[in-house]
């Protein structure tokens, strides 16, 4: 076996991992209703693609490859299980088999009403709000428990424990496994929303990947979105504004990827990023979607929510020809309102950068000064990653560069960290050589 095949097998089982994992489990769950041995099958599939594609290569489809071994082995324990469990499950059983072997767009549909039910079931009230995210994150996102162990500042062992018990919970009080009746929708659609965009941020700023955008990731979280706004339109209640502001706030985001990094996968900022490989299509449906919220809060007279204020924000940048161009202005009054609506120090934060660009580096910078002192940021890496950054744009080059590596030593992905370095290395050869600041 030559390294070359062994380094095609980790790659597409790293890729299919990220991307398919959640979806071949909520496949599963349907089948089973049994979410601990959905995960077992997960990764009984895993470990043979592990021997088989080392043996015979990586299959055209990994993920279709992954999901029939998982649903065979799904079947298979079931089969052994007792009579009542196979005839409670029989003829579920056969009409995956059909629909397996016909691998047509049915299929791929009820794949994504699959996760679109599995996303509901992990955020049901009965759940503690903290288990629904960890949950949600766990088998919709498909992130590793030491990945949401870190986000949540607990233990993996702790975390483990806590999905455990969301799990048990499940299976204990009869949650059933599917989309809930539409009056049922406002107690859960803030968990689902988040977990949506957690799940497209996870596309662009990866704890695991080398590189900063994984489309496919983003774009099934798009295609979720899409999907919970089409249920939403058919459902018998007043829709909702916060789902199209999250679908078009996902577009703006989205329309921008073939500019976020270039062809080694290094991250390129807003600022630097050429305008012109941006999704014209996209930014179209974009400000379609941001419009369709609007009259929807014209129609109910509710204030805007926090999805919606942030599509707002990203159309600004999508109208603007330039960065400079950018009205930062009107970008800080969208930030005022977000403020009020969901108060957070990242919005904070956030609108510090913007009133930086708006009315200099030394107004955003008194206000990372601020926000310093409460030291809610203090262990976030974009605080001090602004905070150096407005030092360079000062001219204040050796006061920046502890702070761009506190930064650096806190960045979550291998992307950023790299940038980040790049950052340090041009601060430090501009110092040695007495050279003015870029963009001061």
């Amino acid at each position: 076996m030559t390294a070359s095949r062994d380094d095609e097998v980790v790659r597409a089982l790293r890729a299919a991992a990220a991307e398919e994992s959640a979806r071949i489990v909520s496949t599963v769950i349907r089948i089973t209703d049994d979410w601990d041995l959905a995960e077992d099958c997960l990764q009984d599939a895993f470990a043979r693609a592990l021997t088989s594609w080392t043996n015979d290569g990586v299959p055209n489809s990994p993920g279709a490859w992954l999901t029939t071994v998982a649903k065979n082995r799904a079947i298979d324990l079931l089969r052994r299980a007792s009579a009542e469990r196979r005839a409670a499950h029989g003829a579920g059983i056969e009409r995956e088999l059909d629909l397996l072997a016909r691998e047509g767009e049915q299929v791929d549909e009820q794949s994504q009403h699959d996760r679109l039910a599995l996303l509901f079931t992990c955020c049901h009230p009965a759940l503690a709000a903290d288990a629904r995210v960890a949950l949600a994150l766990r088998t919709v996102v498909g992130m590793t428990v030491g990945e949401i162990a870190r986000a949540f500042l607990v233990s993996e062992e702790a975390m483990q424990k806590r999905l455990v018990r969301a799990r048990a919970k499940i299976k204990n009080a009869g949650i059933p496994f599917g989309v809930p009746p539409v009056e049922r929708w406002p107690e859960r659609m803030p968990a689902v929303l988040a977990v949506l965009y957690l799940l497209f941020g996870e596309g662009y700023s990866s704890t695991e990947s080398e590189r900063f955008v994984r489309e496919p990731i983003a774009r099934e979280a798009i295609r979720l979105q899409r999907l919970l706004l089409s249920a939403n339109a058919d459902a018998a209640a007043a829709p909702d504004p916060e789902i199209a502001g999250l679908l078009a706030l996902m577009l703006f985001q989205h329309a921008r990827r073939r500019s976020r990094a270039d062809e080694s996968g290094a991250l390129i900022v807003l600022e630097d990023q050429d305008r012109a490989l941006w999704d014209a299509d996209e930014l179209r449906d974009g400000r379609l979607e941001l419009n369709r919220a609007t009259r929807l809060l014209v129609a109910s007279g509710e204030h805007p929510g926090p999805y919606y204020l942030q599509a707002a924000i990203a159309s600004q940048h999508a109208a603007a020809p330039s960065y400079a161009a950018t009205d930062f202005e009107r970008i800080v009054s969208f930030y005022d309102l977000l403020a009020v609506t969901a108060p957070s120090a990242i919005v904070e934060l956030n609108r510090a950068v913007a009133v930086a660009m708006a009315r200099g580096p030394a107004a955003g910078l008194e206000l990372i000064d601020d926000l310093s002192a409460v030291g809610e940021l203090e262990n976030y890496y974009l605080l001090h990653a602004t905070r150096a950054d407005l030092l360079r744009r000062l001219g204040r080059l050796r006061d920046a560069l502890p702070h761009y590596e506190r930064a650096h030593d806190l960045a979550p992905s291998p992307a950023e960290r790299n940038f980040l370095t790049a950052r340090m290395a041009q601060l430090r050869q501009t110092i040695q050589e007495g050279m003015p600041p870029a963009n001061p």
